[in-house]
């Protein structure tokens, strides 16, 4: 190879191994993990949740410095607000580790498309964190509340959602791409965690808030909130929300307390729940079946029941298949004749059964939806009953 060659070789490797030309320092961002999003008036209010790096940091003694930041600026859009911003964060806010948003119930109420085309547009967003709402509060009083053992609040929500859904039921997490694709669905509607403020959300912003034993001010969900298209219709009670997730494929995990036969109640363990929403049509009228299969462990017995006996078993496998059904039909008779929405993907299923027969009744889906007929069956097993058998009440009683 000449020279010249092997000299032109050594210029392009160079010029293809030289360092990223728009790389940025992290000493010159702001980091954001939680974005809440409000409606003031005509104008949008946003706010960040900042991390303090030194903190956070294991190798450094903490300064008594609250370990994030929050900061808030209006504009008529969001991304005028979120560039307003620059005027008051000593470095330029940086959102690829955004970690969740919550979304503020007024702006709910009145619409979700606008704000969210910014966050699925703009290239600095990923599309892997979860969306909540703030019921009865704003979004920019949730992200200013301080909460004990999680340093930063976002990871607070974040896991607080997650630790629910898996071991209660009565959460759901949403990411971005989840809620833009349910929103741009004519068969489909949205639903979103709501996040509330237990207390007085001006003590929860005091550093003081998370040096006492107990903390006067918490972030607590309260249920899982509706959308009419892109607007807040209403809220599912913390009951009605695990009920949803049981017909929603959704529940990991729960408890649920039954009567005994005299007096007294045990609670069982849901290990394991699996629903399967099938359409059908029966001489073209279109009808849900709703398969509900649960396993289950004995939990806490507070009477006297026999539980080594086969009939005491199966008696207990009814009373839990009694009640989620009975609870699931009250769940879905608010959801079909209160919200009138399909929330559960009904229209898809339907959809998925006979493409061409939906096609004929999709247009008239919303007057179709509130009276369709759904047969939901329950079926439960009960696997385990802990450590001991019977319980002490059975064995005085003997």
């Amino acid at each position: 190879m000449s020279k010249i060659k092997m000299i032109l070789l050594l210029l392009i490797l160079t010029l293809l191994l030289s360092g990223c030309w728009s790389k940025r320092e992290l000493n010159e961002l702001a980091i954001v993990v939680a974005l809440g999003i409000d409606k003031i008036d005509d104008e949008y209010e946003i706010s960040i949740q900042v991390v303090d790096p030194s903190e956070i940091s294991s190798k450094q003694p903490s300064s008594g410095r609250s370990p994030v930041v929050t900061y808030h600026a209006k504009g008529k859009s969001v991304f005028e607000a979120i560039r307003r911003m620059t005027t008051l964060t000593p470095r330029k806010p940086y959102f690829s580790h955004l970690q969740i948003v919550v979304i503020g119930q007024k702006l709910a109420e009145e619409g979700l498309n606008e704000p969210l085309d910014f966050i699925a547009r703009d290239h600095e967003f990923r599309n892997d964190f979860d969306v909540v709402m703030s019921y009865q509060t704003t979004a920019k009083e949730v992200l200013n509340v301080l909460t004990p053992i999680e340093k930063m609040p976002a990871n607070k929500l974040l896991n607080s959602i997650k630790v629910s859904e898996k071991s209660w039921g009565s959460t759901l997490t949403v990411n971005t791409d989840e809620l833009l694709n349910t929103l741009s669905s004519k068969e489909k509607s949205a639903v979103l965690s709501a996040v509330e403020i237990e207390g007085d959300p001006k003590l929860g912003i005091d550093q003081t808030n998370v040096e006492r034993i107990k903390t006067p001010v918490i972030l607590k969900y309260s249920g899982i909130a509706v959308f009419k298209e892109d607007k807040l219709l209403g809220l599912l009670s913390e009951e009605e929300s695990i009920y949803f997730n049981f017909l929603n494929n959704k529940i990991e995990s729960t408890v649920v307390v039954l009567a005994c036969p005299d007096k007294g109640d045990l609670t069982t363990e849901i290990t394991q729940s699996k629903a399967k929403i099938k359409g059908i049509f029966e001489k073209g009228t279109p009808k849900i079946s709703i398969k509900i299969n649960v396993t289950q462990n004995i939990g806490e017995v507070n009477c006297a029941i026999n539980l080594t006996q086969n009939k005491t078993i199966e008696y207990i496998d009814k009373l839990t298949e009694d009640q989620i059904k009975e609870q699931t039909e009250k769940t879905l008779n608010i959801i079909q004749k209160s919200y009138k929405l399909d929330i559960l993907g009904f229209g898809e299923a339907l959809r998925r059964e006979n493409p061409k027969k939906w096609k004929e009744m999709q247009k008239e889906w919303s007057t179709i939806y509130p009276e369709i007929t759904v047969d939901i069956d329950v079926t439960v097993n009960t696997q385990g009953l802990g450590t001991i058998q019977n319980s002490l009440l059975y064995k005085s009683k003997e």
